[in-house]
């Protein structure tokens, strides 16, 4: 069963999200991940959840997610992200 990462970014210093954007791609190939949305325009239909840039990304399994998340080489890329961005993620399993 594949399973999905969403993230709301809001990003605070845009130099160091440059860092991350440019680190992270191949971390999440790694563990078979792709993007399915990496930013782009947002337009709220229902509701008052109001996303800065949303990404999405899938993978074969939530265990290769998880893999991906924990990843010991992802760690100093995350913390990039971390101090330049607030982050909302969640991981879902599913079709």
């Amino acid at each position: 069963m594949s399973a999905i990462i969403v993230v709301d970014i809001t990003v605070h210093d845009a130099v160091k999200y440059a860092e991350y954007v440019k680190r992270v791609p191949a971390l999440i190939k790694r563990h078979q991940g792709k993007y399915l949305v990496r930013g782009g325009e947002v337009d709220v239909i229902e509701g008052s959840w109001e996303p800065q840039r949303l990404v999405i990304l899938e993978f074969p399994s939530a265990a290769l997610a998880q893999a991906f998340l924990g990843d010991p080489d992802y760690q100093p890329v995350a913390a990039i992200r971390h101090a330049a961005a607030s982050t909302n993620l969640i991981l879902v399993e599913g079709t």
